[in-house]
């Protein structure tokens, strides 16, 4: 089904000149396995070779190109010793330097008496000027196999740039343009090169202005890819919609008692999400919308109201959670007002097996329970519920458009479905990521919440954290311990969960309790259930506890190697503390030397608890890529945009999308004729499945 057009674009890279079993390994490795991804592997900066002064005038520490001449080369008895080459021009000597060398090739590469054009970076050692291991060593007659500019892309191990450089060039050739699929007036507007030539100049570019993110090619692949994810979010939205869904009307009379049950009010964000998305249950068409929640705002209560709405009006719910850890917190947060109210909840993960598994499939199928909890396993073929009518995805990054559609399929007519995620997000990825979907903030945190003190702290101080730990516990308080790794590292020196665990056991014996992702289930439902219960008072852990852990009694929050992890990431551990009546504390452990983002990380995490403040923050100082850490979300990655330069673009993909599926809607040329075509080219170039499937004609 894939046009003719973009089968080059994913062949095999090893289709390329020069590019074996090996080398392909390691490229697929450093950008993945067809011609596409190499293409889409941009350069990260240049090296500007066109620098061209005499020896005499080359600066240290300067990549410079010098036209020489070889006067005689000096090897060494001593192996350790470095392989020196003399050269001059008319102003000065300049050595080669060459360490572990095979002679022969370099008495080929530099014969002596012949001019040489030697680039690379100059320095100055013991009153010589010198350049070790050149760059490039080319003969006058050769001049145009010595690049003015040269990209510089992300490597891995046994890779080189020389390689890589010849693979993209490759690649290069190897594929044709593409029809046009922007609209043209922006096009012409913007001063956008075709697709095709937009990659051309940015892996070739002229001068070092080619790689800026606000270049016209570089802005043009950008809106590319935004406008594909557009695109396809759309064709889902607009799928979504015109499923016929049913006018969910609750009695009040199940979540009125829940609200009269609350030890609080809630609050006026709340009751306005609340109010936002029963007016969607009682539309004919299914619901579609997102709540953004930061930590401890109260997204779960207004969830649970929504499904106690949704059993007045007789269908069911599902709550799909992440991990089993989140799944079981719910059901204990869920469980104990419900069953006040006459409501069934059940869980289901991976763990249930066998007779316990086929109970809770019956009861379901039968209608018995009404409100469904579990991980990914609620999604399995043989799940089958009697009417479900309301669904609610938590964390909802953390899954993708196929999940939550595959959650829908259950449904006997459109199922509302709401997106909870305690992740901030900056406007310009909640665009991106759920351009198809209404979204609802609840900014305001429920009355008694006290402010969390926040204090950045070198490693070195270890011994009096712990100290002050010992005074905590033995005043009955409960402390999380985060470390950024399972194992010790032999190449990262930073604390691992498992030897911090040990460590801490010397000082405190069994109070101390150890959770990572790498333990079963079962184990680590029995530490937290251990930590819940105040049978250990200190819970080391890695960030398996980031979401999903709700224990009102820890008031201390302990991160190791603080500068290792996300803005956005410290934010939500942090806000594992702070739940109860007593005040609590945070204490970010630092290296001794950390870079400036890092140092900008930690001061504006000491300043506010403003979890979109901090995340847009967080855009601003790392950019998009681990965020929302896409690799897990079951969506790709983007590659080509860099969301704090072209945010901008999101806006115009967005407005572009919508009115080529309206236009479609009725009964227009948006997805149809020239420009439908060129537009299924984009979804597939991109791998927009979900898009391509819904596109009229794909």
């Amino acid at each position: 089904m894939r046009p003719e057009l973009l089968f080059s674009y994913f062949s095999d890279i090893e289709r390329l000149s020069g590019v074996g079993k090996r080398t392909g390994a390691l490229m697929s490795r450093v950008a993945g396995n067809r011609i596409r991804d190499v293409l889409f592997h941009l350069p990260i900066s240049l090296v500007d070779r066109s620098y061209c002064p005499s020896v005499i005038n080359a600066d240290a520490g300067t990549v410079c190109t010098l036209d020489i001449e070889v006067v005689e080369h000096k090897p060494s008895s001593n192996k350790r010793a470095p392989y020196k080459v003399l050269c001059r021009d008319d102003t000065a000597f300049l050595t080669l330097t060459f360490f572990n060398p095979r002679k022969d090739w370099l008495i080929s590469q530099l014969p002596v008496g012949q001019r040489r054009l030697i680039s690379g970076k100059v320095e100055h050692y013991n009153d010589q000027i010198q350049i070790t291991h050149p760059d490039y060593m080319v003969d006058p007659t050769k001049a145009d196999d010595l690049p003015a500019i040269e990209t510089v892309y992300p490597l891995t191990a046994g890779l080189s740039g020389k390689m890589l450089r010849k693979a993209v060039q490759g690649a290069l050739e190897s594929v044709k343009d593409l029809p046009e699929w922007s609209d043209p007036a922006l096009v012409v507007r913007e001063k956008w090169p075709s697709f095709l030539n937009a990659l051309r100049q940015i892996h070739n570019p002229d001068s070092p202005d080619g790689l800026a993110s606000d270049h016209p090619a570089r802005a043009r692949i950008a809106f590319d890819e935004l406008l594909s994810a557009q695109l396809a979010l759309a064709l889902v939205r607009d799928s979504t919609v015109k499923k016929r869904g049913r006018i969910i009307n609750g009695t009040r009379n199940i979540s009125d008692k829940i609200i009269s049950l609350l030890p609080y009010a809630l609050t006026n964000d709340q009751q306005a999400v609340l109010g936002d998305i029963r007016r969607d249950m009682v539309k004919e068409t299914a619901m579609l919308r997102l709540v953004q929640g930061d930590v401890g705002s109260g997204k779960t209560i207004v969830a649970l109201l929504a499904m106690a709405t949704a059993a007045e009006a007789g269908v069911q719910s599902a709550l799909l959670a992440p991990t089993e850890i989140l799944a079981r917190q719910h059901l204990a947060s869920i469980k104990e007002i419900v069953d006040q109210v006459g409501l069934n909840v059940e869980i289901l993960t991976g763990r249930n097996k066998g007779k316990i598994r086929r109970e809770i499939l019956e009861r379901l199928a039968s209608g018995d329970i009404d409100i469904l909890i579990g991980t990914h396993a609620i999604i399995q073929n043989d799940v089958v519920f009697k009417d479900l009518g309301f669904a609610v995805i938590d964390e909802q990054h953390r899954f993708g458009v196929e999940q939550r559609l595959a959650l829908s399929r259950k449904a006997n007519v459109g199922v509302d479905m709401l997106g909870m995620t305690a992740t901030p997000i900056p406007r310009t990825l909640t665009l991106t990521l759920y351009g198809d979907m209404d979204v609802s903030k609840i900014q305001e945190k429920p009355p008694g919440r006290k402010p969390i003190d926040t204090r950045v702290l070198s490693n070195n101080r270890l011994a009096d954290v712990i100290a002050g730990l010992q005074r905590a516990i033995a005043s009955g308080q409960r402390a999380y311990w985060v470390c950024p790794m399972v194992e010790e590292s032999e190449i990262i020196d930073m604390a691992a969960a498992e030897e911090r665990a040990k460590s801490l056991a010397q000082v405190f014996g069994d109070q101390v309790g150890l959770v990572h992702g790498r333990m079963k289930p079962a184990e680590k439902d029995d530490v937290m259930q251990r930590f819940q219960s105040g049978d250990i008072a200190i819970l080391v852990a890695t960030t398996v506890i980031e979401v999903g852990v709700n224990v009102p009694e820890a008031t201390i929050m302990v991160i190791e190697h603080a500068e290792r992890f996300g803005l956005s990431q410290l934010h939500q551990l942090r806000g594992r503390v702070g739940r109860g009546a007593d005040k609590s504390s945070c204490l970010l452990l630092r290296a001794d030397h950390i870079n400036k983002i890092a140092w900008a990380r930690l001061k504006i995490l000491r300043e506010t608890e403003d979890g979109f403040r901090i995340a847009e923050e967080d855009l601003r100082l790392r950019g998009s890529g681990e965020i929302l850490g896409t690799r897990q979300s079951g969506m790709p990655a983007f590659k080509l945009v860099d969301f704090a330069a072209h945010g901008y673009l999101v806006d115009i993909a967005r407005d572009d999308a919508r009115r080529l599926v309206q236009a479609n809607q009725k009964g227009e040329s948006g997805l149809s004729g020239t420009r439908g075509e060129a537009l299924r080219h984009l979804l597939y170039l991109f791998e927009r499945d979900e898009g391509v499937r819904l596109l009229s004609g794909g």
